[in-house]
């Protein structure tokens, strides 16, 4: 197999979907290139597979389920990336999310090959103190004390980790997020100021993402005789515990609270349609990559007080925070975005772009990955 050109070095890029690699870390990949890395993706195997290989990626398919709790399973799964880390000999591996992160650490330690476990957030096995956090707690202590380094998307994530002892503070590096290209998430011209006021939520359709939260704000804010539109666009994940109901779905539909598009390939017209992005989630957030996009298209946003979320939003400025978990709350900050003079809230969106270009653009984030390839390449 042709691992490497010439004698560029190989990057591995190992995560939980070819979906979640191209539509997360595409413009990290074209960075890579151009700095003469040669890029290689291992995943389970989906339709946007060849999309990474048209991209100039080698993509090697494997096995995994990100929520299964079967020690077989895992065991195979550590021995498949330990298999692939041989045959490919990659001089740096980058993790993504939970079991790659710990068991990709691991294989990659086994090989003597350096890598970096990058926490994209804690997710559900964070979200109660149960035996599966316990578990995982365990598993992450010793599979990072493996790797190389160990990044986190805000500070938050990292001082649990921190505190509770599972890495150690010399590898720790907090990044602004996953980034997000400015230039392909940009202003466009605004709808006509005579259509109704739309309100976009665009996410995994989990309970924790605040969907019904959502929709109990739009029933707050009817029963207030506003007349506006919210629109929900995601992807159902049916065999997550913490899915929501295609019942309660087609329910919030039926009542009028809000209309459902399916799951939206280019979130950019939807954007271009709204006046505001909603997402009051109170899931494990990283740094979500939905408030950057809507901010860098010039969109005020509404979201929750929550880790990772706060960290996006300039609050009175950019957006409002509101509170966790609080419909009531929610609605007030809806209703006051609704009765804002339109220059103030163009003026809100001005500001969340400006902020997206000075923290969170794409090149900002492709530094850190050239700092840590430029001190940790083998020789």
């Amino acid at each position: 197999m042709q691992s490497r050109t010439g004698n560029n070095k190989l990057i591995a890029l190992v995560s939980n979907s070819a979906w979640s690699v191209y539509n997360f870390r595409l413009d990290i990949i074209r960075s890579l290139q151009q700095d003469g890395f040669d890029v290689l993706v291992i995943a389970p195997p989906d339709e946007y597979s060849k999309r990474l290989e048209d991209a100039g990626c080698q993509f090697h398919p494997i096995r995994f389920n990100n929520r299964t709790l079967s020690p077989i399973a895992d065991i195979d799964f550590y021995y498949q990336l330990r298999s692939a880390y041989k045959s490919f000999k990659p001089d740096f591996i980058f993790h993504y999310v939970a079991k790659p992160n710990i068991y990709g650490s691991v294989a990659a330690a086994s090989l003597n090959i350096k890598s970096a476990a990058i926490i994209t957030g804690l997710g559900y096995a964070f979200d109660r103190p149960n035996l599966l956090n316990r578990f995982i707690r365990v598993l992450y202590k010793f599979a990072l004390s493996k790797s190389t380094e160990t990044w986190f998307l805000n500070k938050e994530d990292a001082r649990i980790f921190l505190q509770a002892k599972l890495v150690d503070v010399e590898k720790v590096k907090v990044l602004p997020g996953e980034g997000v290209n400015t230039s392909y998430f940009k202003r466009v011209h605004k709808k006509p100021s005579a259509a109704k006021f739309r309100f976009l939520m665009s996410t995994r359709l989990l309970k924790s993402k605040g969907v019904a939260v959502f929709a109990d704000a739009s029933r707050i804010l009817r029963k207030r005789n506003y007349d506006f539109e919210c629109h929900l666009v995601g992807f159902f994940e049916p065999h997550h515990p913490d899915s929501v109901l295609v019942a309660d779905l087609k329910k919030w539909e039926d009542e009028g609270l809000l209309s459902y598009g399916g799951f939206a390939a280019d979130v950019r017209p939807e954007l271009a349609k709204a006046d505001c992005m909603v997402f009051p989630s109170y899931y494990n957030e990283g740094v979500p990559r939905c408030l950057m996009e809507a901010s860098s298209m010039g969109l005020p946003v509404i979201t929750s007080h929550n880790r990772g979320c706060k960290e996006v939003v300039l609050n009175n400025v950019s957006g409002f925070l509101c509170h966790i978990n609080d419909p009531f709350d929610l609605a007030d900050k809806m209703e006051k975005i609704m009765s804002w003079p339109e220059h103030e809230r163009q003026a809100m969106g001005i500001a969340g772009r400006a902020f997206m270009k000075e923290r969170f653009s794409i090149e900002n984030i492709y530094t850190e990955y050239s700092s840590t390839l430029q001190v940790l390449q083998p020789d």
